[in-house]
């Protein structure tokens, strides 16, 4: 059974479905690309998608002829998924935990963007070798920031303590957040993992700027901030709005983690 607390957590984001749609990042195609290389995917590889959000990521590895089937949790987030796939007879969505999935069919590969960290630790290893074929291969992907570079962190952060001090920095977008803790150390994790082998991280620097009010809409798709109490969330996003409105824009520059195994 699921821990309450993190099923709480990671289905936060369906409360705001249309807007984690419209404001998260895509991903770059550098990526993409290694992925594709690494797991040997063609056109027509089956793939399976774990925690496809709105469907982001699915329509990019759809657009390359790969069949897709993506699970999805939260029915709101499965919705748009279902709406922004349409196009691609390639992709079926089901609303299911992946710990709740079974396959019926061996994948080429396990793909996840986003949602490795919400799936239980004892049962994710497991669970992804259950679906891949002989020496399918495993993907987990995350898109941090790269706080050290970022000119108003300090504000921020002095921000967050004085308007939502029991917000601890264990998620991305807190500016107080170590931004490897999601992917952790991938290489040591595979190495004591019976069921893979062959880890691989590769990283993708790029850089976005964002006006006080699309950066307030980026926060408020991530969980953490979604979770607080009306009053805390208002105080805090209204303090980092005057800041970003103060300098004009944030520039912030990122990451996206690919992290790679192969079936053992």
């Amino acid at each position: 059974m699921l821990d309450r607390d993190i099923d709480e957590r990671r289905l936060a984001f369906g409360r705001v479905a249309e807007l984690y749609d419209r404001a998260r990042p895509s991903y770059p195609a550098g990526a993409i690309d290694t992925l594709s290389d690494f797991a040997r995917l063609q056109p027509g590889a089956q793939v399976l998608e774990v925690g496809a959000g709105t469907g982001k990521a699915t329509r990019l590895l759809a657009d390359r002829g790969l069949v897709i089937t993506a699970l999805e949790p939260d029915p709101a987030m499965a919705a748009v998924a279902r709406r922004n796939c349409v196009g691609h007879p390639n992709v079926e969505i089901e609303q299911i935990a992946f710990e709740a999935w079974r396959p019926a069919r061996r994948m080429q590969a396990v793909v996840s963007f986003q949602a490795w960290h919400w799936i239980e630790r004892t049962v994710r290893y497991e669970r992804a070798a259950e679906a891949l074929q002989h020496e399918g291969s495993l993907a987990a992907i995350w898109t941090v920031p790269e706080w050290s570079s970022t000119t108003l962190r300090d504000a921020l952060r002095a921000a967050y303590a004085e308007s939502a001090p029991r917000l601890a920095p264990g998620f991305p977008m807190h500016p107080a957040s170590d931004p490897t803790r999601l992917a952790g150390d991938w290489v040591g994790e595979i190495s004591t993992c019976s069921r893979f082998t062959a880890a691989q991280v590769h990283e993708y620097p790029w850089s976005a700027q964002y006006s006080a009010a699309e950066y307030r809409d980026l926060l408020e798709t991530h969980q953490d901030h979604i979770l607080l109490s009306p009053d805390e969330r208002a105080r805090l996003l209204s303090a980092i709005s005057e800041l970003i409105e103060s300098a004009g824009k944030i520039h912030l520059d990122c990451v996206t983690r690919l992290c790679l195994a192969r079936l053992a």
